[in-house]
């Protein structure tokens, strides 16, 4: 019997990535679960530069975002923006998920809300990697952001790579092979895993599997963690075909 899920997406407006990462693996996962189809349904927040000020202003505007997509009785909610709850202050995604959780009920659309943030966590915990190295788009004080927030959660960054690229639109224009020879120069020694992109605009997707086998260890995105805890939250199995090892379906 075939059932359609709902999926709403919450993204900053000049996110490109995202509505097109998301939707590729769960139509990936199709082909070994035909059975189990997705919409894709998406909110946007106003940001056009990733810095602090922008993204506080932007995360005002979850709330009606979360309505709005109620509206359309999704069946899942993913707050896709990491940054933006990671500049907010350690533990932040808790907060978020919880008020928007509410926001749906109050609406009368309950539904369950993904964060990318809470979702890399839950992810890195998941796969028992307690020391990670990272790369990200990011100017060097958001990684910093980054690493700290991942530091209070219990998990060491024992390298990072910034790109620094601050135009949020280019961004979603890097090249994600690109980051097969970024990986190269990472420090991976003692790392338990790689976060190949800690940012849902940076395109990752088609080198998450490629850099795995390169390095020998697991290697995911703020993406691929946000589709582990989107299928989570439907009680779904965890599998997607070459999408690395938190989506191997073993978890």
């Amino acid at each position: 019997m075939s059932k359609n899920y709902r999926v709403g997406l919450i993204v900053p407006s000049s996110n490109t990535t995202m509505e097109t990462e998301i939707p590729a693996m769960l139509h990936s996962r199709m082909q070994i679960k035909p059975e189990e189809t997705f919409t894709f349904h998406s909110a946007r927040m106003r940001m056009m530069h990733v810095n602090p000020d922008e993204l506080k202003k932007m995360d005002v505007d979850s709330d009606r975002c979360a309505v709005e997509l109620s509206d359309a009785r999704c069946d899942v909610l993913a707050y896709a923006c990491l940054v933006a709850i990671m500049c907010q202050g350690p533990g932040y995604h808790h907060i978020s998920e919880e008020r928007l959780g509410k926001v749906t009920v109050s609406n009368g659309g309950a539904a369950p809300i993904v964060s990318s943030a809470g979702a890399l966590i839950e992810g890195l915990e998941t796969i028992g990697a307690k020391k990670v190295s990272i790369i990200t788009p990011y100017m060097k004080p958001l990684t910093k952001t980054v690493i700290e927030y991942l530091k209070a959660a219990g998990i060491e960054v024992i390298d990072s790579i910034s790109l620094e690229v601050a135009d949020n639109l280019e961004v979603g224009r890097l090249d994600p092979e690109n980051l097969i020879g970024h990986a190269d120069r990472l420090n991976i020694e003692g790392a338990d895993a790689v976060v190949l992109s800690a940012c849902v605009q940076m395109p990752s997707l088609p080198a998450i599997q490629a850099v795995q086998d390169r390095l020998g260890i697991p290697v995911l995105s703020a993406g691929v963690a946000t589709v582990f805890k989107i299928l989570k939250e439907l009680n779904l199995p965890t599998e997607v075909p070459n999408a690395g090892h938190l989506l191997s379906g073993k978890f």
